[in-house]
Order: structure tokens, then sequence, then C-alpha cells
């Protein structure tokens, strides 16, 4: 086993290791052989949870039957989605080669060998392949100098048209250079403009875009495609950069606030929440920071609200009112409605100017109507 090798094997889990060494052995002489992002995390030193494992011969129904977990098989790719114990997803596919008709849509896909497989990636990076066998110790499989750009910190596209073929490469690119610490090798650069050119027929870019707030930091994501010339995709990350330092202090920030924040940086955060999919939740949250109703510390409102409108206050609450002598009831909506006019006119900006507020909306009720 070459020290590569051994560096990914020793890096996976003890179950992971005996399942891909009963998989190789009821997978025949050709064996099974673990690819993409597992690899590429172990060499980094990282214990993978997500198992994408290619079949170079055999069928993958069969072989998902044969190790006795429950799995979903997929005829149009002849992948298999295999439940591990525990509940982790390990993904099965038989080993193909991918030609696109038509950029930014689906490709199609034919039986290939091993090396095919891996040449159809996305990055140098992510083409790299543990083969594990029954009769022969793991070894790794380098098809497209990944070891050596790994090594060096950068992001290579495997071919001249990779964007152009799928131009969420781009965006994916992104996710792992800020999750990673990895920079643009040159040719990634020089292919910027082409995934632009085919962004707007690519869906699969708008739904690496949506991943992009599950990454552990996406400011940085959304900051390096704008380093990269692709800043036409998303608004400023100037927000979001700002929820990275909120994270990088110690704070939990939801993938809801950092949508909803870059909502707020839109032009038109209607037309980007439904490019983006998004759903209705982020433009509900912001309307909410946007507007003057009390939430606890630590809320995502109370987040949001803080970043985007600095110079808010907590208003008074009904609570407050009621501590003032104000009665229980209609005397209480009246007196924070009272309140909220002030805000909307811009006479209220601070929780003392509010106090002052009230006390004298109080005394001038029980002036006009003592029996209120």
């Amino acid at each position: 086993m070459t020290e590569a090798a051994q560096r990914v094997w020793a890096q996976l889990r003890p179950e992971d290791r005996a399942w891909l060494s009963t998989l190789a052995a009821q997978a025949g002489s050709a064996g099974v052989a673990l690819v993409g992002g597992a690899v590429r995390d172990a060499l980094l030193g990282r214990s993978p949870l997500d198992l994408d494992v290619v079949v170079p011969d055999g069928e993958v129904a069969a072989l998902a039957h044969a190790s006795g977990l429950p799995f979903v098989h997929h005829p149009a790719f002849d992948n298999a989605t295999l439940t591990l114990p525990g509940g982790r997803a390990a993904d099965l596919v038989r080993a193909r080669r991918e030609t696109y008709p038509v950029p930014g849509g689906n490709p199609v896909p034919q039986p290939g060998s091993l090396e095919d497989d891996l040449r159809r990636r996305d990055f140098s990076v992510n083409a790299l392949a543990l083969r594990v066998r029954a009769d022969a110790a793991p070894t790794l499989l380098d098809a497209t100098g990944g070891l050596e750009d790994l090594d060096a910190g950068v992001l290579r596209p495997l071919h001249l048209h990779s964007f152009h073929e799928d131009a969420s490469r781009l965006v994916r690119g992104a996710r792992l250079g800020a999750r990673l610490g990895l920079s643009a090798h040159p040719e990634l650069l020089l292919q910027v403009p082409a995934a632009l050119a085919v962004a707007g027929q690519t869906p699969r870019l708008w739904a690496e875009l949506n991943l992009l707030f599950h990454e552990p930091r996406p400011g940085r994501a959304a900051a390096l495609l704008r380093e990269w010339g692709a800043g036409a995709l998303l608004p400023d990350p100037a927000l979001l950069l700002a929820l990275d330092a909120q994270q990088d202090e110690g704070a939990t920030v939801s993938p809801q606030v950092y949508a909803a924040a870059l909502l707020h940086a839109a032009p038109d955060p209607a037309a980007l929440a439904t490019r983006l999919g998004l759903g209705d939740r982020p433009g509900l949250l912001l309307a909410r920071a946007l507007g003057d109703t009390f939430y606890p510390a630590g809320t995502p409102e109370r987040r949001l609200r803080a970043l985007l409108r600095p110079d808010a206050y907590e208003g008074l609450t009904g609570k407050d009112v009621l501590a003032l002598g104000v009665p229980p009831g209609r005397a209480v909506g009246e007196a924070l409605a009272h309140l909220a006019a002030g805000r909307r006119a811009g006479q209220l900006r601070s929780a003392e100017d509010e106090r002052a507020a009230l006390r004298a909306f109080v005394a001038q009720q029980a002036q006009t109507n003592p029996l209120h």
C-alpha cells in the first residue's frame, strides 16, 4: 500500500473500512473504488462521512442487494443510495463516461472505466480514487494530477470546457475553496466567463448557490465568487461576511439568517428567492427583523435586526406598559399602538424616549378620559 493510500485507509472509520472490504469481495476481481470528496478529505486529515463508491465492473443493483442494506436504485445513471448503520448514506455508481449535448443540461451517461469516471468530474482534487480489492492492499489512483494540486492547495478544472458544460462547477469550486482554504488555479479563472455565459440555462448552478448557505462560512464562499469575477451571481456579500465574523466569535448563525441577509442586499429580493429556490421562510424572517416586534436575545430575528438596523433598540412591551399603571385590556393595546406610531414617525429613538412618551400618553389619557 502506498503512503497516500495508507493515509486514506487509516482516516476512514473502522466500520467503513470493514464495509468497503466486504463490498469489494462481493464485487469480484475488479473490486470497488472510494472516490471524490471522501478521498480528498481523508488526505487532508479529515474522517469522511459521505462515501461515494464506484463499481468498475458488475451490476450496481445486484451489489446493493448483496450488501444487505436498505437501498434505492436509480436506473437512469445506474446508481444506488444505500443507508448505512447509523443512518448515513453511501452512493454506489457504475463507472461511466459522460457527454453534455447541451451546455448546462443533464449529461448523457455511457459505461466506462474507473479512469473515465474520474475524468468526468469537476476538479482534480475530486478525481482521486482508493481502489479496494479482496486480493490486494488498497491503492490510490490519481488520473489527473489531483495529489499535486491538493498539496499545492489549488482548485483546477479537469478540462478546458468544464465550466461551459456545467456552470454549477464554478459555485461548487467556491464552496470547496472557502471550506478547505483552496485557491483558484489560473485555468479556473480563465473559465469564469464561460460559466457566466451559460448560468441562465444551468439550473444546477442555482441549486449550488442554495447549498452555499449551508457551508461553515457562506460569506467566504460568496466573496470568492466575487474575487473570481463572478460577483454578478449574487448581491454584495458584505452582510454574509459580517455573519461569518459573528460565527468566528462563537455565535451560531443558521442558513436561514444568511439567506435573509442576502435577500436584504438584493435589488429584487423576491426574484432572487425564486431563482435560488429559498421558499418563503427567509423573506418572512427578513420582514420580522425589519419590523418592531420584540424578539428575545439569541433569536434569528434579533440577530438579523442587530446587523441590518444597528441603531435599532428593543421597544417597550405590554409588560412595560402594565408596569406604568395602565390597566390590562384595550388600554394596553392603545398605548403600544401610540408607541409604534411614534417609531414610524421617527420621533422615538431609544427605550428612554418610549418611556417618556408612554408616561405622557398615560397622563393625557387620564386627563381626557379619567374613567378609561
